[in-house]
Order: structure tokens, then sequence, then C-alpha cells
């Protein structure tokens, strides 16, 4: 076998242009044209604007445009996720909140600059990709480009002479490229073979792909709903917008879109870590329920964790919050129960220390019997440290030592002014506070079980022994979440495809020298320098050498086939391998 070391002369116009043909096609990338002004007219400029949009480099631009336009979203108050925090950042900056007002800052996924760089993305994808794709399926239908005239211009290149035929070579070639899944024909004198298309289906499918999560995230935008419910131990809720503490959703939803179901709470466990470094982290977290799915669906029991949602239809019930709710009860000065309720109280800390009101709105009458309303500032403790620990701050969050402080007041809460109020604050402005016996405010600490008797025989509130639990849900319903995983798996695994195979081509050509002996040239040609294509192209003259051994050269002893004086002492006898000439050295 041997190696061809002759310098080649410099290749001629043609030559160039034939190399270039071969190795042509190997991309799906659209053809650069030269530059030029666009013709006049609306339809030159029209054509202009299209190729600009279509291009790689516009469409990068466009998503990074995108990337960049979704940074506010993120660090300014929006509209549609948090109506209070967007009001007192305007209160707080109200110059800064008029200018990101008219920006559209405060609802950026919903404004005009980012719905144009959003269409326009997905324009520029689409206009980009379709070309593509039809290119690339008139390259799946064709066959690869015969072997250019001078196979030694090529990066990778070996060659040696074998006494085996032309046609017997190039038998043995096709049989063992097809053997190793490449596409091959046999044209001319040579055998073209092309491996390594799944590079550019990687490429067209990330880029489908990225149509499909655009599609898939800008449907859940629209149509999505999400809203959060607080229930109480015995509590249920059924999925109607009057049902949900607080609501949001996109644009095009409605009420109709609702899944129809409804759950109660029967019980919620929570278990913690009383020791070690990670004391009072939950342990057990759940929510057991009962649902129903639609008007007269049977009842399932199933238990909500954390991460492990309830899914009936589209939507999914999360657990996302834990309470205390003491159970109340308050008499008038009759002795009268006006009110015999579980009050959910607000956590403050890990520990679970809450606060809250409890408001008695009717039946409540005074000792001189005049209706009033009765409101109370309720602070609660699960796990009192004792008075030794001079704070009232929950020791733990279990329910090992629990402590009420409540203050009240009497008066008119204002409910009946048609003025939303929340249900964890008290309004008091029209309010009175009970005094005690020194003229200060009448509070005072409640174990369960215990009974606080009002100022002046107004009434009393009792702290009662069974204290209920509470589950905070959020109920979420995003149809196209499941394209949008697709979509993203499936452009991780374009994009990992793109990268790490490369399209290649290889030309087997076997031709009758000389002096009768056949000259066997093999080439190997990648869309991109690697040291792949040498080294397969190494793999694979070894394999076709032992079909078609080496023939002595012109100037060897006919006494020693092998050229080499010094052959490599663990190489097999009749395994030479041939060397890559020029780029398959590298």
């Amino acid at each position: 076998m041997s190696k061809t070391t002759a310098s080649d002369p410099a290749p001629t116009a043609a030559e160039d242009q034939e190399l270039g043909a071969a190795g042509s096609q190997l991309s799906t990338a659209p053809k650069e044209d030269a530059p030029h002004l666009p013709a006049l007219g609306v339809i030159g400029w029209i054509r202009w604007f299209w190729r600009q949009l279509t291009s790689m480099r516009v469409a990068l631009l466009l998503l990074l445009l995108l990337s960049l336009g979704a940074i506010p979203g993120s660090l300014i108050p929006q509209s549609g996720q948090d109506e209070t925090k967007v009001a007192d950042f305007q209160k707080a900056h109200p110059t800064l909140a008029d200018v990101y007002d008219k920006l559209g800052m405060f609802h950026v996924y919903s404004s005009v600059w980012f719905s144009a760089i959003y269409i326009l993305l997905f324009v520029s994808l689409i206009g980009c990709i379709v070309p593509r794709t039809w290119q690339f399926v008139g390259q799946l239908r064709g066959l690869p480009p015969g072997a250019p005239r001078r196979l030694n211009r090529l990066p990778a290149h070996t060659t040696w002479r074998t006494t085996a035929e032309p046609e017997q070579v190039h038998q043995a070639a096709l049989a063992l490229l097809k053997k190793r899944r490449f596409r091959t024909h046999l044209t001319g004198n040579a055998v073209a073979a092309e491996k390594g298309y799944l590079r550019e289906t990687g490429n067209l499918v990330f880029h489908i792909a990225l149509i499909v999560l655009l599609t898939a995230f800008a449907w859940g935008q629209l149509y999505k709903s999400e809203g959060n419910k607080l229930v109480v131990e015995g509590d249920g809720f059924s999925n109607t917008l009057t049902q949900y503490d607080d609501f949001k959703s996109g644009n095009l939803f409605t009420s109709d879109d609702l899944v129809p179901f409804s759950f109660n709470l029967k019980k919620f466990t929570g278990t913690y870590e009383r020791t070690g470094p990670n004391k009072g982290t939950p342990r057990v977290y759940k929510a057991d329920i009962t649902y129903s799915t639609g008007a007269y669906g049977k009842d399932e029991n199933d238990t909500v964790e954390v991460n492990h949602p309830l899914e009936i239809g589209d939507s999914k019930v999360y657990l996302v919050s834990h309470g205390y709710a003491p159970v109340i009860t308050v008499r008038d000065a009759k002795g009268k129960v006006v009110f015999d309720d579980a009050v959910p109280l607000l956590p403050l800390d890990a520990n679970v220390t809450s606060s809250g009101v409890a408001k008695v709105l009717d039946g409540y009458r005074n000792a001189q019997g005049k209706k009033e309303q009765l409101g109370f500032n309720a602070f609660f403790v699960p796990t009192f440290g004792g008075s030794a620990s001079g704070t009232m701050l929950s020791q733990f969050p279990a329910l090992d030592s629990p402590l009420l402080a409540l203050s009240a007041y009497h008066g008119d809460l204002g409910a009946d002014s048609g003025i939303p109020q929340s249900v964890y604050q008290m309004d008091r402005t029209n309010m009175k506070e009970f005094k005690d016996s020194q003229g200060k405010l009448f509070k005072k600490l409640l174990k369960p079980g215990e009974t606080m008797k009002l100022p002046n025989g107004a009434g009393s509130v009792t702290f009662g022994k069974d204290i209920k639990e509470w589950a905070g849900f959020q109920v979420v319903q995003q149809p196209g979440s499941g394209w949008a995983l697709a979509g993203a798996l499936a452009a991780i695994g374009g994009l990992a495809a793109s990268l790490f195979i490369q399209r290649r081509r290889v030309w087997v050509r076997a031709v009758k020298g000389a002096d009768g002996v056949t000259v066997v040239e093999m080439a190997g040609l990648g869309r991109s320098e690697s040291a792949k294509v040498p080294e397969e192209l190494g793999h694979l003259a070894g394999d076709l050498y032992e079909q078609a051994p080496g023939a002595p050269g012109p100037d060897d002893p006919a006494d020693s086939p092998d050229p080499d004086p010094d052959p490599d002492p663990d190489q097999e006898p009749g395994t030479e391998t041939p060397v890559p000439a020029e780029g398959a050295e590298k």
C-alpha cells in the first residue's frame, strides 16, 4: 500500500468549481445572494423586507429582544399578577409609574411592543423553516453527488494499489458503506456515499420545536386561569368564580372554560421535625379530600401533597399553604350564641405564629339591647413558650401548647357600605374599644376551653377546644402545557443532534493504472473541519483494504510487499491500515 506524496499542481478554475459542487448542499442554510440594492417600487421593498425578516441573524436578534423584553416583566410588578404591588409602586414612584404605564411596563406580556416582537419572531421562524424543509426533502430524495476529478484535493484522502479488479473494489465499497449506514450509489468510476442527515433533521426539528413552544406559550397565556382558595377542615370548594379568594386569567378566558368539579377538605395532616438542625421542617404535609367531577359525579377520595397536585381534566389543584383556624364562640349580653365558627388566621413565620380578625356582623345586642357589631383582633401561637420566653411567638409549628390572644371592639365594621373588605383585617374607623378596669384596651390570653367575659355585661367569647386547620389551594388551568413540554424536549433533542452529528461524504474511486494495477482512492469531506472525518475514513479504508489488499508499488521489491521497513510489532500481519494523506494526518 502506498501513500501519495507528490505535490499536486494548483487546481484549475474548473476543478475548484467541481470541488465546490461536491461539497455543496451539506446544509439546508439558504444561499447568500450577492449584496445589491432592492429594486425600486413596492414589490422590491417587500421582497427585501421579507428576505431580511426570514434571515437567521434577524431571527436571533428577535429572540434576543424577546428575552430582554421579559426582564421588566420579572422585575416590575404586573397588573395581571398582583394589583396591590402595582398600586403600591405607583404610590411610591408616581413620576416613574406614569412613564412605565405609557410604555406598558405594568402589563409587559400583553403590551403592543412585546406582542410585535413575538409575532415577528414567529413569522421569521416560519419563513426560515419552510424553504429549508423543502430543500432538505429534495436532498433526501436525491443521490449523493459524484466524486470530484481530483480526490487528493479533499481534506481527508488516501490511496493504494491493489490486484483486485475495479468492479470488485466498487462492490466491496458499496457493501461496506451500506453496512455503515451510508447512502450510496455507483456513479461513473466511483462510489459516492453520504451520512449524517440527522444533523439537518435535528436543525429543522429544533426550529419547528421553537414554533410549537411559542404557540403553546401564547395559547396558555391567552386561555390560562389561576385562583387561590383557603379551605378550613370540614368545608368545601366549588370551581366557580365566586368561590375564589382571588382569581386571574388570560385575555381570552371565559367562565365557561372552568372545569366543573368540587371538593371537601376532610383533614389536613402536618408533622414536623422535632430535633436537630431541621427542627420545625415539615415531614408530612398533605390534605385528604373528597372530590367529584361535574354536577352528578361520584365522590372520590384523594390526597393532595406538595408537588403532587390533584389533576381533574385540564385543571390542577396544588397544596400551597397551611394554617390554623381556632373555633370561637361569641354570646351576647343575654347569653345567646351569635357567632360560632372556625376563624382562619394567617401565618406570620415558619412556626405558624398567626394573626387575623373575627367579625360578628349580625345578631348581636349589647347590654342595653342595641344592635352592634363586634370585632376581635386575634393573635395565635400553636406552641407558646411561656411567660419566661418574654415574647408572644410560637416556638414550634405543631399544636403543642396553643394560646389565643384577643382584643375586643364594638360599633360599626362598615360591612354594609358596599366597599369590599378583607376578612383578615378590621376597619376600626367606626369601632370603639372595650375598656378594662384601668381604661385600657380590653384583651386577654386564652387557652383552649377558656372564656373571657366582655366588660359591662356585653357578652362573652369562648376559645373552643377544637382547633381546626386550613389548607390553601391553588387551582391552575393552563392549556398547552403538554405541547410546551413536548416542544422543549424536542428542541433539546434537535439541538443536540445538530451539534454532535456531522454530515459527511465519502468517495471511493478504483481505476486501472498505466501498469494494469488497480489504483484505489478514498476521500472524505465534512460540513466543517473535524478530526472525525479523517478518523472515520481511516477505519473505512482499513476495512476495504482487507477486501482489496495492496499490491507492490512500481519501485517496491517483488518479494517485499510491505514497504514499511519497521513494522508495528503490535500490528497483526495482513491488517495494514491505510494512512490518510494531507488533512487526514491533522
